[in-house]
């Protein structure tokens, strides 16, 4: 049976509060090297293939799986972050500072709704089946991907509930029960001929 770890990334300097522009390119900390040290120790078995998203943080994350692994294949997806907020893209802001508009862009709960440019939910959403689909059709197994927290919320979204998946406030509502914290780690099963399973893991 195909197996897949989704692992989000280690603490990024975001995630501490240093203030970023870019929502790629925040690095790890210190702390978040040490997480993504322990995710590669504790990988049951070599995978078939390694993923990442673009962003930094992520890329950063695998490197030690990488190390651990040199020979896996190694290929970049896209399974960034969620991020919806393009009129503060340029701008140096802390996650306290973008907090106001995150409320904004959450209470306005328009799926299509693409900020200055950036995503919307509903992209979001389709790239949360892109990965599924793509994950289904590999050859061999298990697959380790390194991704974000959103992503995650939004693969168990889709996979665990019947709701329909572009209902941004019962995301919400579904996100604030799932913890996913800086090294966690879900598995995801493709049985033949039936819809994945996710097995939600613990931080390893």
């Amino acid at each position: 049976m195909l197996r897949a770890w989704l692992i989000r990334h280690g603490e990024s300097e975001s995630n501490a509060g240093t203030p970023s522009t870019v929502p790629g390119a925040s690095p790890l900390t210190a702390r978040g090297r040490e997480q993504a040290e322990r995710v590669a120790a504790a990988l049951p078995e070599q995978p078939a293939l390694i993923v990442t998203s673009p962003y930094l943080r992520a890329v950063q994350t695998a490197e030690p799986t990488v190390a651990r692994f040199p020979d896996v294949r190694r290929e970049e997806w896209p399974v960034q972050e969620f991020t919806y907020l393009g009129d503060l893209h340029d701008r140096l802001t802390t996650s306290e500072e973008r907090w106001p508009y995150v409320v904004e862009y959450w209470n306005r709960a328009d799926p299509h709704l693409a900020v200055g440019g950036a995503e919307s939910f509903a992209g979001l959403i389709g790239r949360i089946n892109d990965c599924i689909d793509r994950l289904t059709k590999q050859p061999t197994g298990p697959v380790a991907v390194f991704t974000h927290g959103i992503f995650m919320h939004a693969v168990a979204w889709v996979l665990l509930t019947d709701a329909d998946p572009l209902d941004m406030r019962g995301f919400q509502n579904f996100s604030r029960g799932l913890v996913v914290d800086n090294g966690a780690v879900f598995e995801l099963r493709f049985p033949d001929g039936a819809p994945p399973v996710l097995a939600l893991g613990a931080t390893w």
